[in-house]
């Protein structure tokens, strides 16, 4: 079998000014990062201020599985396929991380005949964007242990803060998986105030929040100022403005703010830009490419991170608000053994042949996973969007469990059911996919969010532990009832909800598959990215694991039955 990487090594690509001038964007509006990707200026958006918006349409998934579903691929594979059928089409994704989850073996560029080329550059540095992320985020962490030191002092010098070191919220950053500082231990040798530290992933940093969702660079500098990154020792939050460095941070930002254009296999344009995970932020790419693609093309195709419990909601109650884009059409991706594995009753172990259950007919698993998809099409239901679904299909699959998909997915109120095989053929194999999802754009609907915005910070969170994962609301700890009186007492609580789950599950517990019931959500912490505009939950319960720092349950960490490290997230 060619793998992947094979497959868009012998591809035959466009010059980037040739795929920019099919769209519509002029030459002057192009940056050239060589023959194959191109930034796009923000001017463009000036020029189409009042160009009539296409059809946009975003894609999801059933919850994850180990088997993966194919939800780029998907993205990428119905964009080919509406440029079958004749449709001027532009794709909008996430940039990758070098992290845990992505890597130059692939998948975040799709995969098949159905990828985002060249895949070694979109897999890799791209543009600088990430870096440049870390950079200032890093950068705002040298300016608060900087005035810690000077704090320190007899006679401080620069802005009197008065920071308490035991309440500065930012991280430090690293694009790169290094469990070793996780934990670390800062300004030793009197080099200002020591204090425990952590350094997170990059892409999950608020900077990178604020880039996917900022819509100008006069909002992107607005943002980053409003970053709540510490608390004074008399309670006051203390800002990056307050710092001084969100200036510094907007103009280390001024080339990342610009979308990066590539394409795909069969040429079809793609945005790639901005990467903020959905399991801890709100998992969808930039606004500003959003804005562009749908001025420009008759369909829009973005995705969202993992199902549509997580990355969809705060596409649709956080980006949707932000970006003042409505979507005609969310696309829910599953696959027939994703759907078995759902059930319950088998067990993936890498490096071993699959169950015999999962590659073989069998009615009764899938039926008994069916309802992890009928709650994702009920979940984009409840926001009056058109749901398509789309069974991305192998060999295995027969007709019979083609079908049970089919009518369990009509019967709880999806628009249309297809069948989708473009990993294998590209556009070719995402035609009826893509009819599927024109039809469904041309159908009436009637957008609305989830909450209101002036709803008590427990309203917001409760009305998302009941009505998208099916629980029995939220359950909360000590901490996370100080965290609400105080994001409610610095005037946050209006803010738009983004909840830092496992994407492993509906609940709170990667172990709980299909639709789990009779549970409450526990809410161990709220923590507030104020200039990304969000408040977020930290869903579930500390667990101590030996030569591990304290994990939050689900939010880095999947553990199979035996009490293994089988995933880090």
């Amino acid at each position: 079998m060619v793998s992947d990487l094979e497959i868009a090594q012998q591809a035959k690509l466009e010059h980037i000014k040739d795929i920019a001038e099919k769209l519509g964007v002029k030459d002057e509006e192009l940056e050239l990062y060589g023959n194959y990707k191109a930034k796009v200026t923000l001017g463009l958006i000036g020029r189409l201020k009042d160009a009539s918006l296409g059809k946009y349409i975003d894609v999801t998934a059933i919850t994850p599985t180990p088997l993966g579903e194919g939800k780029t691929v998907t993205t990428i594979g119905l964009s080919q396929g509406l440029a079958k059928i004749g449709k001027n089409v532009c794709t909008c994704i996430r940039q990758p991380s070098l992290g845990p989850v992505f890597g130059i073996k692939g998948g975040a560029a799709g995969g098949g005949h159905s990828q985002v080329v060249p895949m070694e550059d979109f897999n890799l540095h791209l543009t600088g964007d990430v870096h440049a992320v870390g950079l200032a985020n890093n950068l705002a962490c040298a300016f608060i242990d900087n005035n810690l030191f000077h704090q320190s002092r007899k006679k401080p010098k620069g802005r009197p803060l008065d920071i308490d070191p035991d309440r500065v919220l930012l991280n430090r950053v690293l694009d790169v998986s290094d469990r070793a500082l996780r934990e670390i231990t800062i300004a030793q040798r009197g080099e200002g105030i020591e204090r425990q530290a952590s350094f997170d992933i990059t892409v999950a940093s608020e900077v990178m929040a604020i880039l996917a969702l900022t819509t100008s660079l006069k909002g992107l500098r607005e943002r980053l100022g409003r970053m709540v990154v510490a608390y004074s020792k008399s309670g006051k939050p203390v800002t990056c403005d307050d710092l001084g460095v969100a200036g510094s941070m907007a103009a280390l930002l001024k080339d990342a703010i610009k979308p990066n254009l590539m394409q795909t296999l069969e040429h079809t344009p793609c945005f790639v830009h901005a990467g903020p995970f959905a399991n801890i932020a709100h998992g969808n790419s930039s606004i500003i490419a959003d804005q562009m693609a749908t001025r420009l093309a008759d369909y829009t195709v973005t995705e969202s991170g993992f199902g549509a419990d997580c990355g969809m909601e705060k596409f649709l109650n956080i980006k949707c608000r932000y970006s003042g884009l409505i979507p005609h059409c969310v696309v829910v991706v599953a696959t027939v053994r994703a759907l078995k594995m759902h059930s319950g009753g088998f067990k993936v172990v890498p490096g071993h042949p699959l169950p015999k259950g999962l590659t073989e007919e069998n009615i009764p698993a899938l039926e008994g996973g069916m309802a992890n998809l009928v709650k994702h099409i009920e979940n984009v239901n409840k926001h009056g969007v058109q749901c398509v679904v789309a069974v991305n299909r192998f060999t295995a699959d027969t007709d019979k469990e083609i079908e049970t998909v089919r009518k369990h997915a009509m019967d709880a109120g999806a628009a249309d059911v297809a069948t989708s095989d473009v990993w294998a053929r590209g556009g070719a194999g995402g035609t009826e996919l893509a009819e599927a999802v024109v039809k469904a754009c041309d159908k009436p609907s009637s957008f609305k969010f989830l909450y209101p915005l002036d709803a008590t910070i427990k309203e917001k969170m409760d009305t998302i532990a009941v009505e998208v994962y099916g629980s029995d609301g939220c359950e909360y700890s000590e901490q996370a009832e100080k965290d609400i009186a105080q994001w409610t007492a610095d005037g946050f609580d209006k803010l738009p909800i983004c909840m830092a789950k496992t994407h492993l599950s509906l609940s709170h517990d990667p172990s709980w598959k299909g639709y789990p019931k009779g549970y409450k959500v526990p809410i161990r912490g709220v923590r507030a990215s104020v200039g990304a505009g969000f408040l977020y939950p930290l869903c579930g319960k500390m667990r101590t694991m030996p030569g591990l720092p304290n994990t939050p349950a689900g939010e880095h960490v999947d553990i199979d039955e035996e009490g293994k490290v089988v995933g880090l997230f």
